[in-house]
This record gives C-alpha cells, sequence and structure tokens, in this order.
C-alpha cells in the first residue's frame, strides 16, 4: 500500500497546485499514484459543484437532510478510513449513507453481497451520481430505468436521487456551464467554440 506522503514529491509535477492537496483528515492510505490523482481530480471537480460538504459527518448530514424532501442527497468525506466519499440521501425511511468505493481506477456504490450483478463503474464521482439521476423528460417509452436498491436494516429501498443540497449560490458563469452540459447536442460541438470557453466547460464537464 501506497501513503499519502509518498506521493508528495509528486505533487511538483502536478497539474494541480498547492491548493489542491487533500486536507489534513484525508491523511488516508492509497494504493497507487493512480488513485491518488483519480481522487485528487474528484475532490476538485465536487468543491466546485455545489453540493460537496467536506468533512461533515453522519449525524450531521441527518440533520441537514432532514427538512428535505426524499431524492435530496449531498456528497461528504466518509469517516470510514477506507473509503474517500460517502453519498448521503434521504429516503421513505430517513438518511441513508452510501459509501463510493474506489479500487484505484474506478468509483462505484457499495454493493449488496448478496447481489451477483455487477455495478457501474466511473472515472467520477459526478458521473457515478449523474447515472443514479432520473434522465430530464422522464425515460424513453418501452425503456425500462434501472434501479439501484438500498439494503440497510433488513429493507430493500430504491435509491433515488432527485436534488442536490447545495452549500451555497452557485455563480450564474458555473450554473451557465451546467446546462451546457446538460445539452448533449451542443456540448458535441466543443472543437467550435473558442479556446478558454472549451477549457471551462472541460474543466467540469457535468450538468449536475
Amino acid at each position: 500500500m501506497v501513503t499519502h506522503s509518498k506521493f508528495d514529491s509528486a505533487m511538483s509535477s502536478s497539474p494541480f497546485d498547492a491548493s489542491m492537496r487533500l486536507p489534513p483528515h484525508r491523511y488516508k492510505t492509497f494504493s497507487s499514484k493512480v488513485q491518488y490523482q483519480l481522487i485528487l481530480t474528484a475532490v476538485r471537480k465536487l468543491q466546485e459543484s455545489g453540493f460537496y460538504w467536506g468533512a461533515v459527518s453522519g449525524k450531521e448530514a441527518n440533520s441537514l437532510l432532514s427538512a428535505e424532501p426524499e431524492g435530496t442527497f449531498l456528497v461528504r468525506d466518509s469517516s470510514d478510513h477506507r473509503h474517500f466519499f460517502t453519498l448521503s440521501v434521504k429516503t421513505a425511511s430517513g438518511t441513508k449513507n452510501l459509501r463510493v468505493q474506489c479500487d484505484g481506477t474506478a468509483f462505484f456504490l457499495q454493493t449488496d453481497p448478496k447481489s451477483t450483478q455487477a455495478v457501474p463503474r466511473f472515472d467520477c464521482v459526478l458521473k457515478l451520481i449523474h447515472h443514479y439521476m432520473p434522465p430530464k423528460g422522464g425515460s424513453s417509452p418501452g425503456v425500462p430505468r434501472s434501479t439501484y436498491f438500498i439494503h440497510s436494516g433488513g429493507e430493500k429501498i430504491p435509491l433515488e436521487l432527485l436534488k442536490p443540497l447545495s452549500t451555497s449560490m452557485s455563480s450564474l458563469q458555473h450554473l451557465c456551464r451546467k446546462t451546457v452540459n446538460g445539452h448533449l447536442d451542443i456540448s458535441s460541438r466543443r472543437d467550435q467554440l473558442p479556446h478558454p470557453l472549451k477549457e471551462f466547460l472541460q474543466e467540469y464537464d457535468s450538468p449536475i
């Protein structure tokens, strides 16, 4: 296993500046330099997302979501030293906390030990979350939407991610960027955009 300190020297050639170093509570064990860079990128994008609550505890997440409608969610740091992020979501049975697992090359949600079905894997936490959100306009006719179930205390609860709980008001620029990212017909023409604008969209390529 490789620890955070083993990668300090690598940071001098990293595309991230000193402000992007992982905070002290994140001095966890990394399996490789690839995983370290994967987590750094995830932290940067989550910080821009507006719904990353950092080091709040499970109890605090429950309090934040208690008055929110079902389907409201947030991302926070995991209190489990084996994991980096936790997805907290308000369900009909209260707040549920799902560990976002990372095996060094991809992120995925914790699975039911009894399930033999492979879970989707993503190179970005935001892409993972977006996958479990309902498509805008609803599912296509005749195409069933797959459902992920949370197994908690003997219960089997469908996971519904409807609305992120924001930490603060997003800037107009960021809101516009998310809107553009949500329109594939526009996003597919990024090569025609001015370079600064194209870079701005690439820095945060999620519609949420």
